[in-house]
């Protein structure tokens, strides 16, 4: 049977996706998305008409702790995704990162531990959090050593929400997606940088092409949010998901450009590069216990799901400023 549900963040890049395979599959969707003038919906305005039909839309913001509560109200899942994501806006704007991160999330979590009808929390956290591994795979026993602001409010944010459920018993689940991407996904992120600038110009501008990641295609991202939630031994647990490999962005260039059939030509863009002590090095997912928990695995190969983010940005290249780096 469908649950009742709310997603917050749901007009973001993944959020979006998670609402659309929720209503896909029976269940009673509210999305909470951030109030703006425009009534914009983010992504929720790229859904079929028919799906956008069986929403239920709030509009508030995740520091408004009133907003919240009227959101989580009489919702059996609560999936919070609703974050500000940007590392190099963490950089220019910390303290606006931590308010949105760890406040807003102690907000949801606040709301959920009132909320009678209340059977599964489930958190959004990152890969982010482990920094440069110091072992591989990573596992969830991996060190946590947050290495920019943004890691940093997402280890409070998921710390928080495991206190609530062993202060309270709040049943809390943390799933930890590596580098997703896909469709609908912007430009701050590396893959839609690579293939908007390569569907328009031999040459990419980028930052470092040696950071190494574990890239998961967001319908499977999609389905783990939904995996976890129905998963019981995940209670009071964090979880991995990923593909398990990973690959150089330098590598990354060269595979978009022969699934487009172009020779990229690489430029050194100052402005794109971390703080040497902030970039992370490598990430590589480990799965095992996913793998066990709810018997993860991903669907989708890394070319897979080039090929069909690359036709979603071919389609969508007037969103991207080509020429412009976005934070």
């Amino acid at each position: 049977m469908g649950k009742t549900v709310l997603v917050t963040g749901a007009g973001g890049f993944i959020g979006s996706h998670l609402v659309e395979r929720l209503v896909r599959g029976g269940h009673s969707v509210r999305a909470f998305v951030r109030y703006n003038g425009r009534d914009d919906r983010g992504h929720l305005d790229a859904l079929p008409v028919e799906l956008s039909r069986e929403l239920e839309v709030h509009r508030g913001d995740l520091k408004d702790p009133e907003a919240v509560r009227k959101a989580v109200k009489g919702r059996e899942w609560v999936f919070h995704l609703g974050a500000s994501i940007a590392i190099p806006y963490s950089y220019e704007n910390p303290l606006d990162v931590a308010q949105i991160n760890v406040i807003g999330t102690a907000h949801v979590l606040d709301a959920c531990r009132d909320s009678e009808a209340l059977g599964r929390v489930v958190l959004t956290s990152t890969s982010e959090v482990y920094g440069t591994a110091q072992r591989v795979p990573i596992d969830e026993s991996h060190p946590l050593q947050p290495q920019s602001p943004y890691a940093a409010s997402k280890v409070g944010s998921d710390a928080l929400g495991l206190s609530y459920h062993r202060s309270f018993g709040l049943p809390v689940a943390v799933l930890r997606p590596f580098n997703t991407f896909g469709p609908r996904q912007s430009a701050r992120a590396i893959i839609p940088t690579i293939i908007s600038q390569a569907l328009t110009r031999p040459v990419v501008r980028l930052g470092s092409l040696d950071p190494r990641r574990d890239l998961t295609y967001v319908k499977d991202t999609a389905g783990g949010f939904e995996a976890i939630a129905s998963c019981d031994p995940a209670i009071g647990r964090v979880v991995n998901i990923g593909r398990g490999d990973d690959v150089s962005i330098g590598e990354l260039v060269e595979r978009i450009g022969g699934r487009i059939g172009k020779e990229l030509r690489v430029e050194a863009d100052p402005r794109r590069v971390r703080p040497p002590a902030s970039e992370v090095g490598r990430l590589l997912a480990g799965t095992e216990l996913a793998a066990e928990l709810w018997g993860w695995e991903p669907s989708y190969s890394l070319d897979q799901g080039l090929d069909e983010t690359i036709a979603w940005v071919g389609e969508n290249l007037r969103r991207f400023r080509v020429d412009d780096y976005t934070t």
